[in-house]
């Protein structure tokens, strides 16, 4: 995933104990009993923002409303089992590992899948969610009929910038690999306006753009027809903690929240996400 999923949308994107919290070690101006979490914001139905208020959302301050999603569910978990307090910050996709190399947030809980290149600046637990990979399309096109990658040969398609959702465009052959854009938002209007036949997306990210938009379409592949791609996403903490308390005890919480416990925060999550009309 992103990720898998950077809905668009996008989609981020991010802990007390990697700095100098009494749980961890190394240095952070954030508060003991806080867990900073970094994500976008911009990415459902991972992360939202909304002017909202709502059961699942967290503040986030100064005027800008609320940041809202499975992501902000998933770390609200973390956090109440560190007996901590929660706080999201909003975050661009790209300043997302410099906010936590900083010490500006404790953890990313973005809907980031770990690769070998993020691996080497962030570690990271065990995935919290995996995926499918798919593609959107605009419903009315020959795309929709579609059930394998190489059929989008020629075609122009697009993802989200610096996630792995761009790079395995190339898995297509001959594809017209377009330039990617921020954010899912963006891409769905390239989509619509016909400058691209595709997204790239993790299927919960297309359920919520497609349930938002009636004039596009999710393609499913075939087995053994589709991308070659790791749709997990996973807990990114600081570099070079895996080994401290704080790395550990973040771990252990996550592996506390039951599969069935994370589904049913993904569906609400999908039932929930803005539409392109109310998002702020």
């Amino acid at each position: 995933m992103k990720k898998l999923l950077a809905t668009a949308v996008a989609l981020t994107l991010v802990l007390t104990g990697c700095g100098s919290g009494s749980t961890g070690s190394g240095s952070s101006d954030n508060d003991d009993d806080t867990f900073v979490v970094g994500m976008e914001c911009n990415y459902a139905p991972f992360n939202w923002q909304t002017s909202d208020k709502t059961d699942t959302s967290v503040s986030l301050g100064s005027g800008a409303g609320y940041c809202d999603g499975y992501d902000v569910m998933i770390s609200q978990e973390i956090a109440d089992s560190l007996g901590q307090k929660l706080k999201v910050k909003k975050i661009s996709w790209d300043g997302l590992q410099p906010a936590l190399e900083s010490g500006e947030i404790d953890a990313i809980i973005a809907g980031m899948t770990a690769n070998k290149k993020r691996e080497k600046g962030i570690d990271f637990t065990t995935p919290y969610y995996e995926s499918e990979m798919v593609m959107i399309v605009r419903a009315n096109s020959e795309e929709a009929g579609y059930t394998s990658i190489q059929q989008f040969t020629g075609k122009n398609i697009i993802g989200q910038k610096n996630t792995n959702y761009d790079t395995i465009i190339d898995q297509i052959d001959g594809v017209n690999h377009l330039t990617p854009k921020s954010t899912y938002p963006e891409l769905v209007v390239a989509l619509q306006n016909g400058d691209a036949d595709g997204i790239t997306a993790e299927l919960p990210v297309a359920e919520g753009i497609v349930s938002a938009n009636s004039d596009l379409a999710i393609v499913h592949f075939a087995e053994g027809q589709g991308f070659d791609a790791d749709t997990s996403v996973s807990i990114g903490l600081k570099n070079g903690t895996r080994k401290t308390k704080n790395f550990k005890k973040v771990q252990k919480a996550l592996d506390n929240i039951s599969t069935e416990t994370r589904n049913e925060y993904m569906r609400s999550a999908v039932e929930n996400a803005p539409t392109s009309s109310d998002e702020d």
